[in-house]
């Protein structure tokens, strides 16, 4: 933990560069764990209006650990709708694709869902607030942030009043402060372009009577304007539409605009409130590195993507996810500082994957030209042979390389599972009745039969928790997930990390070597140099 050594200084062990989602949560995740953190936001105020809508079943697994869905589970909205949820039409209206956003998730959370960004914002400040050893600072701006080896000197200035000047010394920052991080332009962090780029109106509005649509998702592939309808949380909705070559962005940007667009739908001043609208460019990028030194960078700071998939926020949040039991981990001494070098690899390929997807999405949405955009209505037309069959699943990608997994026939860095068992006559989610962290699980056989008493002492130290999961006994797979998973994945031993990604998998016989591998990945130069005394 962090030591006083200046007087005049605010000395913590994490400054958290923004108090967007993804730095509430980063200083949700640390601050429960006795963290001393600043939040430096330059805004005065929280956002009031809408900007992220949809959320994955892996966010709010991710959301779960910091126990935000113990209280506010009903801020988020399940997708339903025919044909998977998410639907891809052409100008007639024409099925062309369809994505299953309906299906079972593997996380124990619906598999995509409509949320209120103000609502969640909300809920994790008043958390973030409730925690004395985390400091929310409102009104300030990063002006330097000078990382010295050994800790970060992090500058700001009152953001309405430059001559206000603060410094507060940190142990690590985390910079989480959006598309335009000052963080990330401070340390003269290159982006690398996807390419694409488009200007929408992102209109959002509240019904006033009920509606039944047919999808979570329309994306209207008309070529004379292309569209998207969206459910965006409860009693919500929103339409975006892209600006045609014929159309100035002042045009596009006005109310009347926004009324005149949702027309065709049926949607007007008389049964909708509109709440907002505004004017964005989509692209695709990510930074060319995730660190550097004692500074990370996660969410838009890091990577920034097209809304094509409602997967920008996820993103986020797993970096979140990502680096804070990484963080925990090196700070309490049960891990070296390379631990730390594999957040950026494994993450940027991840996203990068997604990027590529939303992307790919994105260029049969936005086509203009009606010729190509037939070409297009029939080349889809033929993909999707069987009309009733759900043709596509989200993308499910696999962490980036260098990772901390150990081979496993596949399932190494692909996202593990959380079902519902059974505790002591308690039925739940896995990580509420038993734990998150490190979980080393054995179908129908206890893994630590083969484990020795340092095995245990030192997996219960990194936060892990040794179960054996079957039909019946203490811990009952009530709805069968894991006998289906283990089945699947032809193994009946599954080792998975914090963040919820396959370290490994094998049998209950393999348990000592998986503690083992894990073992020597976390404290690389202490299994190579044990004689050097190390500090993170």
């Amino acid at each position: 933990m962090a030591v006083y050594q200046d007087p005049e200084v605010d000395t913590v062990d994490c400054v958290v560069v923004g108090a967007g989602p993804v730095g509430l949560l980063t200083a949700l995740l640390l601050g429960r764990e006795g963290w001393r953190v600043v939040v430096v936001e330059r805004w005065p105020a929280r956002y009031p209006l809408p900007r992220a809508c949809t959320i994955d079943h892996e966010a709010l697994r991710i959301l779960q650990s910091a126990g935000v869905m113990s209280e506010h589970a009903d801020l988020f909205e399940p997708s339903r709708g025919e044909r998977g949820g998410y639907q891809m039409r052409n100008a007639d209206g024409e099925l062309l694709k369809a994505i299953n956003w309906n299906r079972a998730a593997e996380s124990g959370w619906a598999n995509t869902n409509g949320f209120y960004q103000p609502d969640l914002e909300a809920a994790l400040e008043r958390m973030v607030e409730d925690l004395p050893c985390v400091d929310l600072r409102r009104g300030w701006t990063v002006a330097d942030v000078d990382d010295t080896g050994d800790h970060v000197l992090v500058e700001m200035s009152g953001t309405d009043d430059e001559t206000r000047r603060e410094t507060v010394r940190a142990d690590w920052v985390v910079a989480a402060d959006g598309a335009n991080s000052v963080v990330r332009q401070l340390l003269g962090i290159e982006s690398t372009d996807s390419g694409f780029e488009a200007d929408w109106l992102v209109v959002d509005y509240q019904p006033l009577v009920d509606r039944d649509w047919d999808a979570f998702v329309t994306q209207h592939c008309d070529p004379a304007q292309p569209a998207t309808a969206v459910k965006s949380g409860p009693g919500r909705r929103r339409f975006e539409f892209m600006r045609r070559e014929d159309m100035s962005l002042d045009e596009l940007g006005r109310a009347e605009t926004a009324w005149r667009l949702m027309e065709p739908w049926d949607v007007t001043p008389d049964n909708a409130l509109l709440e907002r609208h505004a004017v964005y460019t989509f692209r695709g990028r990510w930074a060319s590195e995730w660190s550097r030194g004692r500074v990370f960078l996660a969410g838009d700071a890091a990577h920034l993507m097209p809304p094509f998939l409602g997967q920008g926020l996820c993103a986020g949040l797993r970096d979140a996810r990502a680096l804070t039991w990484r963080l925990l981990l090196v700070q309490r001494g049960l891990a070296d500082r390379p631990l730390l070098d594999s957040y950026g690899p494994e993450r940027q390929e991840h996203v990068r994957v997604i990027i590529d997807e939303a992307v790919t999405v994105g260029r049969v949405i936005c086509e203009t030209d009606p010729e190509r955009a037939a070409l297009r209505d029939a080349e889809m037309r033929a993909e999707l042979t069987d009309p009733s069959a759900l043709t596509v699943e989200p993308p499910h990608p696999r962490l980036g390389e260098p990772s901390l997994t150990i081979p496993s026939g596949g399932a190494e860095g692909r996202l593990s599972l959380q079902g519902r068992v059974e505790v002591d006559g308690r039925a739940g989610l896995y990580d509420d009745l038993v734990g998150a962290g490190w979980q080393l699980i054995g179908w129908e056989a206890d893994p630590s039969a083969g484990l020795t008493a340092d095995d245990l002492a030192w997996l219960t130290s990194i936060g892990g928790t040794v179960r054996a999961v079957g039909p019946d006994g203490p811990v009952r797979d009530v709805d069968g997930a894991y006998a289906r998973w283990f089945a699947e994945h032809e193994c009946s031993l599954l080792l998975a990390r914090p963040d919820f990604y396959v370290f490994g998998t094998g049998t209950p016989a393999d348990a000592p070597r998986l503690l083992a591998a894990l073992r020597s990945m976390l404290t690389p130069i202490r299994h190579q140099h044990p004689e050097d005394v190390l500090t993170p």
